[in-house]
């Protein structure tokens, strides 16, 4: 055992800076704990953006991470979630929820099998014990400083190859997905930049109150009036009339725990997968409980807090889901392919219409009876297929590149266990298995 040093880092205090948050891709990442997920960072549509000027104005107490760099979640029911900073972006802003570990002056220990042996059982259960146990259970950068890594060395570079083809077939997912997306916007004919900009409009209260009893402005925008003009010349349903809907349960934190079954939050849902849930509940804690778990093709869809995400489920599952999340089941797959109405629910399309529901309220929720109205537009049967199929490739490639980080994982746990012979051995075979 070898005990390596690295230099860390985290975000100190800072004032609120939620009112410069936005959805600008050209803006700073602003890395919070849900963006790591399966042992990497993920910029979803979820990730809010920080202008460059709020980083310098606050330099000395907003840490920044850059590419190759690992975060660590510090404490709560995340403690100890660990990811690797990818080059999708040349800087991350980090929240105070995370430490930074840099692996820029590490010497004879190879980054990505840190990565993996941190992400590994054995990493976890060293950060787990690392933990502060005064008050609720953190992480300390001196504690992590202390943390002893395993010396193994021949497999050290099998890690950083099977990292670097995840990351290939996850680019590639992407751009199968973004393809998908775009050709369901061709097929609508429906363009986001025409959605016009304009915050300004004029209303008769009889034709705005009267019909929808909202008086917050934000509801009346312009660009609401012409998406609905624009799903006007299309084959289009009410959501409620395409499929049918069941609700899960809230327990309560008092029930949160270690050991049970999988509880499923909004946060642990984005529109490429679910995370692995930090929450357990009681089996027992509703009769036939077995109910309640998502079956395979039931999409989930968030009505509180993060409204409008949409993942649907390829196999049975056995975890409960919380009760901000909706189990949808389509009614006639003749008429409209679940991944592709999985696409429609996540596309522009359904955010403006879950934006103009939700908005006005300081945590947002978005009422069934609304979700329920929510116009989704119908294109051929043979040009949902198509689009179906690419966003099916899409997951398939994107499990596969989970997979692989699975794969780096179990090697490292397997040479700590019998020795890196043996790790070797079945790393071979296994990426041979994966790739064929």
């Amino acid at each position: 055992m070898k005990k390596y040093g690295a230099l860390l880092d985290c975000s100190a205090f800072y004032p609120s800076i939620t009112d410069y948050y936005s959805h600008d891709r050209s803006q700073i990442p602003f890395l919070r704990v849900n963006e790591i997920q399966n042992g990497l960072i993920n910029i979803t549509d979820e990730t809010v953006f920080l202008p460059e000027e709020i980083l310098v104005a606050n330099r000395k107490t907003i840490a920044i991470a850059y590419p190759g760099d690992i975060i660590i979640a510090k404490g709560g029911n995340t403690l100890a979630k660990v990811g690797l900073v990818t080059d999708e972006f040349p800087c991350y802003a980090t929240c105070r929820d995370v430490i930074i570990l840099r692996t820029d002056n590490l010497k004879n220990l190879n980054k990505y099998y840190l990565w993996a042996f941190l992400h590994s059982a054995y990493g976890q259960g060293i950060l787990w014990r690392s933990a502060s146990q005064t008050g609720q259970p953190h992480l300390t950068l001196p504690s992590i400083l202390e943390i002893r890594i395993p010396d193994i060395t021949n497999i050290q570079n099998d890690i950083e190859t099977l990292y670097l083809k995840s990351v290939e077939k996850k680019h590639q997912a992407e751009s199968l997905y973004d393809s998908a997306q775009q050709q369901l916007l061709n097929g609508l004919q429906f363009a986001l930049p025409s959605v016009s900009a304009s915050s300004i409009a004029e209303k008769k209260l009889s034709d705005s109150f009267g019909l929808s009893g909202r008086l917050d402005a934000e509801y009346y925008q312009p660009k609401y009036d012409e998406l609905f003009a624009v799903l006007s010349k299309q084959v289009r349903r009410p959501l409620g009339q395409l499929v049918s809907r069941m609700k899960s349960i809230e327990p309560g934190s008092e029930y949160y725990g270690d050991t049970g079954i999988p509880f499923i939050r909004v946060s642990d849902v984005s529109k490429t997968g679910i995370d692995n849930p930090s929450i357990m509940i009681p089996e027992n804690i509703e009769p036939n409980i077995d109910r309640l778990y998502p079956k395979k093709d039931t999409i989930l869809f968030s009505k509180d807090g993060s409204v409008g995400i949409a993942f649907k489920i390829t196999e049975d599952m056995k975890a409960v889901t919380s009760s901000a999340l909706l189990h949808l089941r389509v009614n006639n797959t003749s008429e409209i392919l679940p991944d592709y109405l999985t696409l429609v629910l996540n596309s522009e399309i359904v955010q403006l219409q879950a934006e103009r529901d939700a908005s006005g309220a300081i945590i947002q929720h978005w009422k069934l009876s609304d979700i329920e109205k929510v116009v989704i537009p119908i294109l051929p049967y043979d040009m949902q297929f198509e689009i179906a199929k690419k966003v099916q490739q899409s997951f398939l490639l994107r499990e596969k590149a989970n997979d692989l980080i699975q794969i780096a994982v179990k090697a490292v746990e397997l040479a700590i266990e019998d020795s890196e012979e043996i790790a070797s051995k079945w790393l071979e075979e296994n990426t041979r298995l994966l790739e064929g």
